[in-house]
């Protein structure tokens, strides 16, 4: 069955949607729009369907089957609103919304509409960050202690409504909770706004989760070259995962490489053993994530990354952009944390 599908927002993330589904087969890409009609004039001639500025003409004229709406945070709701009021599928870039009560909205008007809803957290479908959880379900690490994050690099350009924590720690908070299958209970951030002029770009943040692990980011956009890394250490070693060259590497504690499982149940001891850089079928996540979508769309499968998992990940966004604000502990289970329109302005 061949999907009708269209893009919403061509900028730097919609337009590799736009070249993605162009690529793939049985499905027809039909029209592409965005405020900026030169954009999308360009985008539609590059990669094929028909060009709008008014993306309600695009809905109407060319009734897609799925949408993938890739325009400003600011925008999400309006645009997935009105998608979805039509009964059109849609995948919708992270964050989900520009608050959590907007991305309930969003929620609710998807279940109303009975149509299928995933939000765009493409490091879940890094093949590296797949490959991981899975040797965590097979409790390769034994107990999981610890969860670090490097995400760093040069201000982009493209960014101009949110601050480091939406637009970049938000992925690492959510692939936390993916990878763990655990709930983060609660948190303590450090902000700074040093050459961004409105909002923060650099993070410090402690996390706890509900099984007692603890997990440290450390985000910015200060940092001039490019670094994606994740940690996870257990009792049985560590294993290491570079998004950017998808590689997996596990550091063994030898100390626990034993078949006696009286040494392991009373682990004392870490020593140095062996690295293993484990084989990682390598392929493009954005690719990954949106074949998952129309497989979602054909009954396939399950829809991967649903709503809820969109605004999870931004209510701990939020209360990272607030605990850095206000110098505070917030525990998951204080509502008092304000909107993204509250905390990400800078007092």
């Amino acid at each position: 069955m061949t999907l009708k599908v269209a893009v919403i927002g061509v900028g730097a993330m919609g337009r590799n949607h736009a070249r993605v589904y162009s690529e793939m087969v049985d499905v027809e890409l039909v029209g592409v729009a965005d405020a900026d009609e030169r954009a999308a004039l360009t985008a539609a001639k590059r990669f094929g369907g028909n060009a709008y500025s008014d993306y309600r003409r695009l809905l109407d004229e060319q009734k897609p089957d799925a949408v993938t709406i890739a325009v400003p945070t600011a925008d999400h709701l309006e645009v997935a609103l009105e998608t979805l009021q039509r009964g059109i599928h849609v995948l919708i870039e992270k964050p989900i919304a520009f608050s959590l009560e907007q991305g309930n909205e969003i929620i609710a008007a998807a279940q109303r509409a009975n149509v299928k809803l995933m939000v765009g957290h493409i490091e879940r479908f890094n093949p590296a960050v797949i490959l991981l959880k899975q040797h965590l379900n097979n409790k390769a690490l034994g107990r999981v202690f610890q969860i670090d994050v490097r995400r760093q690099g040069p201000f982009p350009a493209r960014v101009r409504d949110v601050g480091v924590v939406i637009d970049l720690a938000v992925h690492d908070l959510d692939v936390m909770r993916y990878i763990t299958g655990v709930e983060i209970v609660r948190l303590f951030a450090e902000t700074e706004h040093r050459i961004h002029s409105r909002y923060e770009d650099l993070l410090m943040c402690t996390v706890r989760f509900s099984d007692s692990m603890v997990g440290m980011l450390s985000v910015n956009w200060l940092t001039p070259t490019k670094i994606r890394e994740l940690h996870v250490t257990g009792e049985c070693g560590m294993f290491r995962v570079d998004y950017l060259t998808q590689d997996l590497y596990f550091y063994e504690n030898a100390t626990a490489q034993s078949d006696d499982w009286e040494t392991l149940r009373i682990l004392r001891g870490v020593s140095e053993g062996r690295m293993i850089r484990h084989i990682v079928e390598k392929k493009e996540p954005l690719r990954v994530e949106q074949e998952a979508f129309l497989a979602a769309l054909r009954g396939e499968c399950p829809v991967p990354v649903t709503g809820e998992d969109g605004l999870k990940a931004l209510e701990l966004a939020q209360s990272v952009v607030t605990s850095g604000l206000e110098h505070r502990v917030i525990a998951m289970t204080d509502h008092s944390a304000p909107t993204m329109s509250e905390s990400n302005v800078v007092i």
